[in-house]
């Protein structure tokens, strides 16, 4: 037996080689937990980015649809509208100049009420004690009742 045979098969040479073995086990299963740490944290990223990314689009509209609205105000305010109506060859009125028509059977639309009236207040008043008892009214109900039972002895 040479000598390389013989330091080949040495116990020695076979923990080595298991060692070695082992590590290179761990160092590609370190390699691959790695990789994809690194894969969903580049997906995060990006996702991050185009959150960031429509975050700015939803606010650049808020801007444009703020400025489209107080361009729409301008277009309706009373002084434009009387401009373009006279250039358009419309004439202001006046009250002499009003002819009002008598339609029989007509019957305007009831007008809208939008005050509260009394069945709001009855509604409060039919709920429940305990919906509307306070945090402290109940921990002053329940220390009261505490205080007024005697203490008992196991």
């Amino acid at each position: 037996m040479n000598l390389f045979s013989a330091l080949s098969s040495s116990p020695f040479r076979r923990a080595s080689r298991q060692w070695i073995g082992a590590a290179l086990a761990a160092l590609i299963a370190a390699t691959m937990v790695a990789a994809l740490y690194l894969s969903v944290t580049a997906r995060s990223a990006l996702l991050g980015r185009e959150i960031q990314r429509v975050e700015w689009e939803t606010e650049d509209m808020r801007y444009k649809n703020a400025d489209l609205e107080t361009e729409l105000a301008e277009m309706l305010s009373l002084n434009e509208m009387r401009q373009r109506a006279l250039a358009a060859g419309f004439q202001e009125t006046k009250p002499e100049d009003v002819e009002y028509i008598y339609v029989p059977g007509y019957v305007p639309p009831a007008p809208v009420i939008l005050e509260r009236g009394d069945e709001t207040l009855s509604s409060i008043q039919e709920t429940n004690p305990e919906y509307t008892e306070s945090l402290f009214d109940w921990l002053r109900r329940v220390f009261e009742g505490a205080a007024s039972e005697p203490a008992r002895m196991p």
